[in-house]
């Protein structure tokens, strides 16, 4: 069986999100109804905290699941008419994700995970840190003459950029860090079937190219985004540091505007690097019927000397647009895993036997004599891997590393 994990293109659930206009009227609502929602959270934090404290003094064992969450804010509503105002959707909502957290953190102290990488306990969420967030299920909103009505007599208007392909089954509506409200909406797709090729297609990742491919056209260079915005972005920190005010003191106009030029800096480089890489996937995607791609982790680049270029290179959110626009148009993903894919050769399988130093771009196979670029070779080998033999190399046997398949969030392995 071949060492990767392969992503075929299959009905499922995508997220499509437009921007809001938001009227004072709405907006007074909206705050109020995240007041209690907020409320709501921090009396979970606390009962989470009480139980655990309970159950490690008295030594018997009392849980705080959705259950008990439920019976609490059933109470709650009973004798508080502020909380009663707003609409019980958001509110258990709320208690789901509060929920689905702490079992994470739970499972994560049980399975013994270290320190650093557990998910936290949730914690308080406070007045002037948390962004709005609230969730309604399918009885908890609806869409009439283009605009999005919410339980407690909530109405804001959508500014529809793309027709909805289903009737949406929940939506999430939140606030980011520049003020600007959207939604989110949680619609069932099909497969939107593209004319087959025959053309088959390696990617390796990599810093100085974010994507090296079997074909020149189809490669990815570094698009510098973010260093191209840095100077923009220094200038706004370095005024955020001058006008900072001292610690448990309100922080002046100045400063909260150069935050907000930080914030509007930061979101446009994400937008744009989001951008390139939902092109190149509908590119790649389009021209190719079948993707060898390497299941690259760029986590461990963060604490190597190339940390800020990596981070500009995106590669993990180019990686996650590309599966996902395979997914969308049926095409089939191979994930191959990524040991040895700089040492051995696309060409005869041989395996060299030291690694390449970073500042070795070339590849010279020792057993057969080929040399080639040394991302081009690994972008072969992708296809080897993947048991997508390219044309002219039916003589390689896939011969990578027999460990098990890595797998992204949600897709079947072989």
């Amino acid at each position: 069986m071949s060492t990767a994990a392969m992503v075929e293109g299959e009905a499922g659930h995508a997220r499509y999100t437009f921007r809001l206009r938001v009227s004072s009227t709405a907006l007074a609502w909206l705050e109020a109804e995240w007041a209690r929602c907020r409320w709501v959270w921090n009396e979970c934090v606390a009962m989470s905290r009480k139980v655990h404290a309970h159950n490690k003094t008295a030594g018997e064992k009392v849980t705080c699941g959705p259950s008990q969450l439920d019976k609490m804010l059933t109470g709650a509503r009973r004798s508080m008419a502020w909380l009663r105002a707003g609409s019980s959707v958001p509110q258990q909502q709320i208690i789901r994700d509060f929920a689905k957290s702490r079992a994470k953190a739970l499972k994560d102290v049980k399975a013994r995970v270290p320190v650093r990488q557990r998910a936290g306990m949730p914690k308080h969420k406070k007045k002037r840190e948390s962004a709005p967030t609230l969730n309604y299920t399918q009885r908890g909103f609806r869409l009439k003459d283009g605009r999005l009505h919410l339980a407690g007599g909530i109405s804001v208007t959508v500014v529809w950029s793309r027709d909805l392909p289903e009737p949406p089954s929940s939506v999430r509506v939140y606030r980011d860090s520049l003020g600007h409200w959207y939604a989110s909406f949680v619609v069932p797709t099909t497969i939107e079937t593209l004319p087959s090729t025959g053309a088959v297609i390696g990617i390796d990742w990599g810093v100085s190219e974010t994507a090296t491919t079997t074909s020149d056209d189809h490669d990815l260079p570094h698009a510098q985004h973010g260093k191209s915005a840095s100077a923009r972005l220094a200038r706004y920190q370095r005024m955020m540091a001058r006008r900072r005010a001292p610690r448990g003191k309100v922080q002046s106009k100045g400063y909260r505007a150069a935050r907000r030029q930080a914030a509007k800096a930061h979101k446009k480089v994400v937008r744009q690097r989001q951008d390139t890489a939902r092109k190149w996937a509908k590119k790649v995607v389009r021209d190719h019927d079948a993707l060898a791609v390497e299941d690259f982790k760029p986590k461990f680049l963060a604490k190597s000397t190339m940390a800020r270029k990596a981070a500009d290179a995106a590669i993990g959110a180019t990686k996650r647009a590309l599966i996902e626009m395979g997914r969308k148009h049926g095409r089939a993903v191979h994930l191959v895993h990524p040991a040895h894919t700089t040492m051995d050769c696309a060409k005869c399988g041989a395996r060299t036997k030291h690694a390449l130093p970073l500042s070795e771009r070339t590849y010279s196979c020792t057993a057969c004599g080929a040399v080639s670029p040394r991302d081009k070779n690994s972008a072969r080998l992708m296809l080897v891997r993947a048991g997508l033999n390219p044309a002219g190399a039916d003589r390689v046997r896939a011969c990578g590393p027999q460990v098990r398949s890595r797998r992204e969030p949600g897709i079947p392995s072989l």
